[in-house]
């Protein structure tokens, strides 16, 4: 049979899943995403076609899944966000969408509070300084006994909230699906709305999945609800703030900060609203891109799709038909 790899990560990083993968004794394609639609067309209309794709945040539109088929079988995303695949083409069209869920929460945790502090300590720009043969000393912010707003508080939300707690800050969260053991458990407040979260927090940190719904949910009108002295932290979805707004408040001190591993057009292109903000911090999306979340998350999504072809259940499947 034959596979698509895309993904940059899987490639880059040693690790077992290049064993899986060498050792299933299937023919293997290699491009560097993420692809745009135009070229996963050229691709999967070229020599054949494939049985599968492992791939990142490619472009898997209905287009794309229509061009591979009859022979396509299956997709199988390293990662867990499917916002850059056509789920419901997918569905209708009987190709199933894998996934690899409970790969990563650990690292993006970590991330998250690494862009938390890079802000509050204003570490990005104090580094510069000293590089650049200055002494200027800039007063930073402390997180304990600040509030920590979490949007979200699934596997990623949960391991934020821990080290929220182990930096001594008070959490609130707001999610639709509540665990509320684990809050107990915690000392999480719950939130009737997540627009509570924004008023009250002092760092909100998103940890979503971006809909229709929620596309631009950071933004003019809910950045007005924030305090002054507010950041914002996104390892989720570029898409789910609206980049203009935030780019603006930052600038004019309406809000603190803006950390993110994500943009809603990767990879970034200038000119862009952020490039020139001293007090936002972006990172090239590798909040989970550690040697042990990649080796997780590539031999999940390596086996995911080896035991699809060979005719056996899958370990997560996004979409039932």
């Amino acid at each position: 049979m034959r596979i698509l790899l895309t993904t940059t990560s899987y490639q880059d990083t040693p690790g077992r899943h290049h064993e899986l993968l060498e050792q299933s004794g299937h023919e293997i394609v290699r491009d560097r995403g993420p692809l745009p639609q135009s070229r996963m067309l050229e691709l999967v209309g070229a020599g054949g076609g494939f049985d599968g794709l492992l791939h990142g945040d490619d472009e898997i539109t209905r287009p794309v899944i229509e061009a591979a088929l009859p022979r396509l079988k299956a997709l199988s995303k390293y990662g867990i966000g499917l916002d850059s695949v056509d789920v419901q083409a997918a569905t209708d069209l009987k190709v199933p969408v894998l996934f690899t869920p409970g790969v990563n929460h650990t690292t993006v945790a970590e991330h998250t509070f690494g862009l938390m502090m890079m802000l509050a300590k204003h570490l990005q720009v104090e580094a510069n300084h000293v590089k650049d043969g200055r002494w200027k000393r800039i007063t930073g912010t402390e997180m304990a006994g600040k509030t920590l707003g979490i949007l979200g508080l699934g596997r990623i939300g949960k391991e934020v909230a821990k080290r929220g707690k182990a930096f001594e800050m008070q959490i609130i969260a707001y999610d639709v699906y509540w665990d509320e053991p684990f809050a107990q458990q915690h000392g999480i407040f719950r939130a009737e709305a997540a627009e509570d979260v924004l008023r009250r927090a002092d760092v909100v940190t998103l940890h979503m999945n971006l809909t229709d719904e929620n596309r631009r949910f950071i933004n003019k009108q809910r950045i007005a609800m924030m305090k002054d002295t507010a950041m914002v932290i996104n390892c989720s979805r570029g898409g789910l703030v609206d980049e203009v707004d935030v780019a603006d408040a930052c600038r004019a001190g309406k809000l603190a900060g803006y950390g993110a591993d994500v943009l809603e057009h990767e990879p970034i292109k200038a000119p862009h609203p952020f490039q020139e903000i001293d007090n936002i911090v972006i990172t090239p999306h590798i909040a989970s891109r550690t040697y042990e979340s990649v080796e997780r998350q590539a031999v999940m999504s390596t086996e995911n799709l080896l035991r699809l072809l060979a005719g056996e259940k899958p370990l997560a499947q996004a979409n039932e038909f």
